[in-house]
């Protein structure tokens, strides 16, 4: 069963246009389904439309020979033609097999593709691409999706409203299974809480291996033991150095790790906001997980977040989650820190925002700095208990 996504929405925007569309993002989260979604789509509106994996090696040969080969597939028609490519980074030069038939061949064919090792895309699409495709990155499901996933599409339909001790009391459990075991869509559609755990393992140790070996890397071990450590360093400031003290390897093969994680989008770095480069840290970033149930496999811990140890670095990737859903790219997202180590927790554009787990502990005090700086900022504190309404629109 094929369910909507909110970014479905707004590749449908462009579809109709002459750019070749790329759907980039962690494996398993979901590319696959939305290219069938969208070629249901097209075929609904009398498109003609092809569907194409290039993990079949026939067809890869053919189009590594030349990108004009994918007519011997499918002819040439009166019609343009819609085709649809999935794990396109296997081509040997996906970048030029793109371009050739974007400038040669566009009024004849749409290419709609997507690519489960982004890190692959990245490094393969060495000529501009621009003005020639729009990318997509597809994330694990956010709550709302989550909960079509679950069918409780009544539950949805209480926005906006006061919910009921009974809507409440399920928001709130479905909210709290959400926040532990993530948002991947396999994940998300098992409702016993072993399986979840079980289809975590599968996701968080023989599908990041293929990232690992794609990218051509050879020590599994130190690599699945850099992401554990990240995971109990979510939310603070990543030193390179000291994660290849730590783990006994040499730094540029620690750089080599976060870059393939990063490009594989197992964890995001987001940069530091800074005006003054003397007064304010300005070179290492922090780092957060894509999925909050992939962080928690690689901790081992699946306990709710009132009742962890690290509920702090905890509710701060829950927030960055959140922030990504709304801005579309890590790149906005940004944090403050100063030498003498003041910091707000993420800088967003015109706003800034202090995360705190309860009201009435925040000490006003220590963000005087921040706010006298950069008093067009708009700052605040937000709290757990506030999410769902800051970020979903519900009223509890």
């Amino acid at each position: 069963m094929l369910y909507p996504r909110e970014i479905f929405l707004e590749i449908k925007k462009v579809i109709s246009r002459d750019e070749f569309i790329i759907l980039t993002g962690a494996r398993q989260v979901g590319k696959t389904s939305l290219l069938i979604m969208l070629k249901n789509f097209l075929e609904e509106k009398g498109g003609i439309c092809h569907y194409l994996n290039l993990e079949n090696p026939d067809h890869l040969k053919l189009l590594d020979k030349h990108p004009f080969n994918i007519f011997e597939l499918f002819p040439e028609s009166k019609g343009k033609q819609n085709v649809f490519i999935d794990e396109i980074q296997y081509l040997n030069d996906p970048s030029s097999f793109l371009k050739l038939l974007y400038d040669s061949k566009r009024d004849k064919i749409k290419i709609i593709s997507s690519g489960s090792s982004a890190f692959y895309i990245d490094k393969k699409f060495k000529d501009s691409l621009a003005g020639r495709k729009f990318l997509f990155e597809i994330h694990p499901l956010n709550f709302d999706e989550s909960l079509v996933f679950n069918g409780r599409e009544d539950l949805l339909k209480q926005k906006n409203k006061r919910l009921s001790v009974h809507y409440k009391e399920r928001l709130l459990d479905l909210w709290q299974k959400y926040l532990i075991y993530g948002g991947y869509p396999k994940v998300v559609l098992e409702e016993d809480d072993e399986v979840k755990r079980i289809v975590l393992e599968e996701i968080g140790s023989s599908y990041v291996k293929m990232d690992v070996r794609d990218a051509g890397i050879k020590n599994t071990q130190k690599y699945f033991s850099l992401l554990k450590i990240l995971a109990a360093q979510t939310g603070n400031l990543l030193n390179s150095q000291e994660l290849a003290n730590t783990l006994g390897m040499a730094h540029k093969t620690v750089e080599e790790y976060l870059y393939v994680m990063k490009k594989s989008y197992q964890i995001a770095l987001i940069n530091p906001f800074y005006k003054n480069l003397r007064k304010e840290l300005t070179k290492m970033p922090k780092v957060y997980f894509y999925d909050l149930g992939l962080r928690n496999f690689f901790l081992g811990n699946y306990t709710p977040i009132d009742k962890r140890w690290d509920k702090g670095a905890y509710l701060e990737n829950i927030a960055f989650r959140e922030f990504l859903r709304e801005k579309k790219t890590v790149d906005r997202i940004k944090f403050w820190r100063t030498q003498d180590k003041k910091e707000v927790d993420f800088v967003i554009d015109d706003e800034a925002f202090e995360i705190k787990f309860e009201s009435g502990r925040e000490k006003k005090k220590k963000y005087e700095q921040f706010r006298r700086l950069y008093p067009r900022i708009k700052f605040n504190f937000l709290t757990y208990p506030s999410f769902l309404e800051k970020f979903y629109n519900w009223k509890l």
